[in-house]
């Protein structure tokens, strides 16, 4: 009999509002699972770019449209990956908060690799570490998330930009980030010992994508195909590329998920290497909050083990 008169005394009271958790967008699946880590039981994010599709050239569906119009903010790597993103982001979610990560003072920046053939120890952060909003740069190479110390700062950069939309769950953000870059960081020292012995291994990537990775952990490709924004190599650059397989002895040539490996196939034409798959992406892994360590984890096995 208590029931009705429960019920009653609970419409008398004053009703609080709870608190929305925001509505987040991402571009491509490692940037979710950062997102979505520092998110933890609160939300998931939204993810735009699908498996098995290029982040260089991309169209949104209609319901994807539609997530980017209701979303509070998108945090997404930069111009120089998804050139067409941009222009969304005008049109479809002027009033979201936009977190460009590529161009913020904490993201350790490359600069492009130009020549067919990669120079050894040519990484070049100098330049690009810490920068300006009115710079040119059309020269940074946009695969940042692949070094995992741009992805512990931007777990916190997460976290703060969560905090400001959702303050009543601003430990929450904070303490999941934490989190993250403990568990980053114990799987940085196992890439670490699983590429100790590949150190001086000669192999060539299918586009150049894995600067980042290889000036992190010390493994140096020989060359890429194609250049890093993935475009159709000229005949002259595959012949030159050709005969570098011959020169340096090249083991091994990784494809990747997102393209035809026809163009690997051409240039290991008549040669002993191997072809394998390198995935800067997870295409292949479930979209969610291990696919970023995971995916390293599994880019460090395959150059090992090729």
């Amino acid at each position: 009999m208590l029931r009705p008169a429960l019920a009653s005394l609970l419409l008398s009271l004053p009703q609080v509002a709870l608190a929305e958790t925001p509505r987040v967008v991402t571009d491509i699946a490692p940037i979710h699972s950062l997102v979505a880590q520092v998110m933890g039981d609160l939300g998931t994010p939204e993810l735009l770019v699908t498996a098995n599709a290029s982040p260089h050239s991309f169209s949104l569906r209609p319901s994807q449209a539609g997530a980017l119009e209701q979303a509070q903010a998108v945090f997404w790597v930069g111009d120089g990956l998804t050139p067409w993103l941009e222009p969304l982001l005008d049109r479809l979610a002027p009033n979201a908060k936009n977190i460009e990560f590529l161009h913020r003072s904490e993201t350790e920046t490359l600069a492009f690799r130009t020549d067919a053939a990669f120079e050894a120890d040519g990484h070049d952060h100098g330049d690009h570490d810490g920068h300006d909003d009115h710079d040119d740069h059309s020269d940074v190479d946009p695969h940042a998330w692949l070094n995992p110390d741009n992805a512990a700062a931007w777990l916190a950069i997460i976290a703060s930009e969560l905090s400001v939309l959702d303050p009543e769950n601003a430990d929450t953000y904070a303490a999941n980030a934490q989190r993250a870059e403990a568990d980053l960081h114990a799987s940085t020292v196992e890439i670490e010992r699983i590429l100790a012995p590949a150190k001086g291994k000669t192999f060539i990537v299918f586009h150049d994508a894995f600067h980042y990775f290889e000036a992190r952990f010390d493994v140096e490709a020989s060359a890429a195909i194609s250049l890093g924004d993935a475009t159709a190599p000229g005949p002259a650059r595959v012949e030159r590329i050709q005969e570098l397989v011959r020169e340096k002895g090249v083991s091994c040539a990784f494809s990747e998920p997102q393209f035809s490996e026809g163009l690997v196939a051409t240039v290991l034409d008549g040669t002993d290497a191997r072809v394998a798959v390198l995935d800067p992406l997870g295409s292949t892994l479930p979209i969610g909050p291990s696919l970023y360590t995971e995916m390293l984890l599994g880019m460090a096995k395959a150059i090992a083990g090729c």
